[in-house]
Order: structure tokens, then sequence, then C-alpha cells
């Protein structure tokens, strides 16, 4: 559940939940992470909700001032972010621009970018403001394809593939609307849309089918051309409330939320044989594909304070999903369209989850939560190729449940840490059969999977056990967690019963030490992922296209250097991947592969912040 200031930003957040965009960090004010039994309040998901708060004037300390910053680093990166931001006793405001483009550190990988964002907030009165943001966003990528084993190990920054281009244009128009009757009353209302457009082009034959001029035309072979838009809206409403009960503060939390999305998928059409962008083509798209999706859902939670020291927070969520879809998946050899039958899944699902806090000091806690989850049906499971495949009139979203048992806290200013216990059941898994009458697959529900382990965060201040005020603040800060996520022995896929989850590494590791001293900092950080599976069979030894096959473990060293030249210069340097680890993380069956997708070498960067 990807979103920003509070609202989607991905395609669609339950049928193509892919976020496409993301905004650029400079203007990011924090990023809020918000899992368990708090999380139900944003929606069903297992992974919880990730939202990027941006900038909005609020902190302005004058009516205009001005934030740039200029980076410039290796195979000719550029990143020129601007920003204009001000504060008045009624409005504050922000506005930025954002531009980057490079080579990209493999052949054929360059790329370009432009986001701009603008939000303005009227106090209306001590107790009504209104903010209004409009967000657009637009890229062009030449991906350069996937490798083979053998190729990454011979040369992990050549490309195979010239002729690959993804276009995006983004635009997430919002308004909020806020009113506090007083400190024990708030509502909260946000209107949203989004108006997306996904465009591609490439030669996307598996990595051993070399991209060469076709000895009969004397012309490279015609590109794939697939082209996606996205068009959706939605409204949420929440309001909290304070009350007295047994002589504690208590607070309930209630809102609503609607949201319609509608996606038009157009696939296979037959592109030109040139080497840049050109959506252009002669004949129809073979595929064309609608879906829509529609969603109603009611929240309520309520924090009861027994005492002093115990929390206990109880709540539950009701939605109401339908997605449909219908269209052609193309056309046989005699040009008649095969139709793809309309179809359409609605059904009711009630969530419930509880979460409890103990403060054993005002600055240590035990906490425990128990959430519901559910991973809707995706379109991807609504349509089927009518030739090949089938989809179960029974299938059913993915559900299940997160359970997490934790410490944290501070102790004085030396030490932070938070440290977790988990399981994560994940039930109805959707999957497809091969062994069916008439040979085709049938795509349903296939099994359950279980992970747990370990989430720790520790971050250690040695300085302050010395002095209360330490000139220099030596830090050294570790987070690890330890993941066992397997497939249950019921299975209905018997050759992958009792095997680990894909792309599930057991271990990673992020640790470091930074140094801050006035205005200089230093950071060195050390990263390690664990070797991991891409597929549910278990696959060690790669397979001739690279589809399947193990992802080894990597390690990569970090360093950024940070220094405040004059009170509105900062200076900020860095390496990434200081000792050139060769390392991918991931085998791509389709875009932007098919194969190995090569990460990052060395890469340098320095950039000059000025504000005033």
């Amino acid at each position: 559940n990807i979103r920003q200031n509070g609202y989607d930003i991905a395609a669609d957040p339950y049928g193509y939940p892919e976020a496409y965009y993301t905004p650029p960090l400079q203007g990011v004010e924090k990023i809020e992470v918000v899992r368990g039994q708090a999380a139900l309040q944003y929606g069903p998901q297992f992974g919880g909700m990730v939202n990027y708060v941006l900038k909005n004037g609020s902190n302005a300390t004058s009516k205009i001032q001005f934030e740039s910053e200029q980076t410039i680093g290796s195979n000719g990166l550029w990143n020129a972010y601007q920003s204009v931001s001000g504060k008045t006793k009624k409005i504050f405001y922000c506005s930025f621009f954002n531009h980057r483009r490079g080579k990209g550190w493999r052949t054929n990988s360059q790329f370009s970018s432009n986001t701009f964002f603008n939000t303005v907030t009227v106090n209306l009165n001590t107790k009504w403001s209104l903010t209004a943001e409009l967000t657009y966003f637009n890229s062009l990528v030449q991906q350069p394809g996937g490798l083979t084993d053998q190729q990454f190990a011979m040369d992990s920054r050549q490309s195979l593939r010239s002729r690959n281009w993804l276009d995006l244009k983004w635009t997430t128009p919002a308004i909020s609307i806020r009113y506090m009757l007083n400190s024990n009353l708030l509502w909260n209302t946000k209107v949203f849309a989004l108006i997306g457009e996904r465009n591609s082009i490439g030669f996307m034959q598996p990595v051993l089918v070399s991209d060469t001029i076709n000895v009969q035309t004397q012309t490279f072979n015609p590109r794939v051309l697939s082209a996606d838009s996205y068009r959706n809206i939605g409204v949420e409403s929440q309001v909290a409330a304070s009350y007295l009960l047994f002589g504690n503060k208590q607070t309930l939390s209630s809102g609503i939320r609607w949201f319609a999305g509608n996606t038009t998928r157009k696939g296979n059409g037959i592109g030109s044989t040139q080497q840049g962008f050109d959506m252009s083509s002669e004949s129809p798209f073979p595929q064309q594909l609608e879906f829509t999706a529609t969603n109603y859902a009611w929240f309520v939670e309520n924090m009861f304070s027994l005492g002093k020291r115990l929390s206990v927070i109880p709540g539950a969520r009701i939605e109401q999903i339908s997605g449909s879809a219908n269209g052609r998946s193309g056309f046989t050899s005699a040009g008649t369209p095969v139709d793809v039958p309309f179809l359409q899944r609605k059904r009711n699902i009630v969530l419930k989850a509880i979460a409890f806090q103990y403060n054993l000091k005002s600055s240590l806690q035990l906490y425990a939560n128990l959430a519901d989850a559910y991973r809707p049906i995706q379109f991807s499971h609504l349509q089927a190729p009518p030739l090949t495949d089938s989809i179960d009139a029974a299938l059913n979203d993915a559900k299940g449940y997160n359970a997490d048992l934790g410490f944290r806290g501070r102790l004085k200013n030396y030490l932070r840490f938070d440290v977790s216990i988990f399981q994560l059941n994940y039930r109805n898994r959707i999957g497809a059969l091969s062994q069916i009458p008439g040979g085709k697959r049938l795509i349903t529900n296939v099994g359950d999977s279980k992970a747990y382990g370990i989430e720790s965060y520790l971050e250690f201040h040695p300085s302050y056990l010395i002095n209360i005020l330490p000139k220099t603040d030596w830090s050294l800060f570790c987070s690890y967690s330890y993941l066992n996520a397997c497939y249950s022995s019921t299975h209905q896929i018997e050759n992958i019963r009792g095997k680990a989850v894909e792309n599930a590494p057991p271990n990673i590791i992020r640790t470091g030490l930074s140094m801050d001293r006035s205005s200089f900092n230093i950071t060195l950080q050390f990263s390690f992922t664990d070797a991991t599976f891409s597929d549910a069979n278990n696959t060690i030894e790669p397979t001739a296209n690279a589809l399947n096959g193990a992802i080894p473990s990597y390690r990569v060293w970090d360093l950024t250097i940070s220094k405040k030249i004059k009170k509105i210069l900062t200076l900020n340097a860095g390496i990434n991947n200081i000792s050139n680890e060769y390392y991918f993380t991931r085998r791509a069956s389709g875009y932007p592969g098919p194969g190995v997708m090569p990460a990052d070498g060395r890469t340098f960067f320095m950039s000059l912040k000025c504000n005033w």
C-alpha cells in the first residue's frame, strides 16, 4: 500500500498495485511506515502502508524562501532540484521541480525524468483548513534487457537490447479538508485521483534470441507494443475523537473509503523496426482489455488506556470490493477476435485486529499486534487466454494474518532499539494448475505459506556515555532481519510442497558507523543480503534462459560525506558500492528483461545544496 500525503499513487491499489512513480527524496519531509493493527485503517494489505509525506511549507520561516540542489555523478548523472516555499498567518505553500537524467551504468540504459509538485494550504479560520495539491511526473527510460548467467559473469555492463523503452506519465491531483472542532475532535477528508499512462516498446524475445537485422527484410524485426492507461478516483474521510472513561483519556477513530478505478490495457501490438521510442502502429493491438475496480470500506478502532501503563487497541475493517474484466486476448489466424468473456468478482470481507502496548517506563515499551489481511484478486487473475487457460469460478482472494511481539525504547541519549518476532500466515495463494482436462492451465487457489522471523534495529551513541553534550557524536547502527518462509505441506502443486518461498532471503543486514561534528558528517554503511531462490521450485542451477536459478548473496559498501560550507551552502558527496561488487537482485520473466537484471557497480556523486 504505497501512498503520498495519505492518498494512493499506485496504478490500481487492488488490481495492479505497481507504484511506477515515487517522489524525489529532496522533496520528502518524512517516510511513514505503518504496520500491524494500525495499518488496518489504511487498507487490507499484508505489508501495511508506506506513506511519503512531502514538504508543504509549514516549516517555512518567511513568506518566500528558495532551495536548490544540483547533483552530478557517474555515467552522466545530473539531478537538479529546486523549490520555493513560504508561510504567512493563514497560508503556507511549497512548489518543487526535479529533473533527473543520465546514461546509466549499463550500456543502453539512459533515462530522463521530470517531477513537478505544488501544494497550498489555506487556514480559513481556527477550525477549518483546505489543502490543494498537484503532482505531475513523466519519465522515459531505455531498458537494456536481461542477461544469461554466463553473460553476466563475462561482463555485467553489457546489453543485448538497444531498442527497448518505457514511457510513464503520472498525474495525481488531491484536495484535503481538515476540521478541528476542539482538541478532542478532528475530522479530515481527502479527495484524490490518478491519471496515468504506461507505454512500452521493445524486442521481448528470450535473452538467447539476438536482436539482429533480418536477412530477408534488411531491417530489424518489429518490436512489441504495450500501452496501459489508468483512471482512478477516490475519497477517504476519517474522524478521531477523544473522551474520558474510568478517569483515563480514550481515543476513537473511524473512517470510510470509496474508490473506483478503470484500467485499459493494450498489448502485443506490432511496433516499428527503428531504434528510438515510437508507439506508432499500422494495425490495431491484438490484445485489448478493460478492467474495473470498485471498493467501499469502513474501519473503526479504539485505543483504550487501562491505567498509566497498558493500552489495548481493537479494530475492524469491512471491505466491499469488486473487479471485472472483458475485451479480447488476440485474433485467430483468420482474423477473428478471441474474446475474453466478461468476468466479475464481488465480495464482502471483514478484517479484525488487536494491539497491545505496555509501558515499562516512559521510554520503554512492550508491544504486540495481531491483524487480519488479504490480497485481492489481481487483474492478471481476472482474465486468461481462453485457448490455453481457464479461471476457477470459485477463485478467492488470498487471506491471512500478521502477528508480532516486540520490545522497543530508548536509554537516555546513547541507545535506541526495536526488536520483534513475527509470523505471517498467507492462505489461498493464487497459482496455476497445469494438469486438467483439455490440456489447459487452471488459475485457482493452490495453497498456503507461512513465514516467521526476527526484525531488529539498534543505534548506539557511545559519545553520550562520556559527555552529555559531546562535540563529536559517534554512532553505530545495525538493522537485522531473519526470515523463514515456506510453502505448506498440503500445497496443491506437489513439487513445491515444503519448499522455500521465492525472493525471500533468510538474512538481511544493514550496519555502519557515522560521525557527526558541527558542520561535518561522514557515514559508512555495509549491506548484506542472503542468497534466495527465484522460483517456487527452488531451482539452484541457472536455466539456459536465466529465468530460473538461485540469486546469490551480495555485499555492498557505501560512503557519504556532508560538509556545511556556509550558512546557506552544503556540499555532499558519496561513493556507492565502494568494492564494485557485481551482483543482481532478480530474474525477470518479462519487462524489463527477460533474464538476469544486473545491479549497478561502483558509482560516485557530488551535490551542492543552497538555501536562502
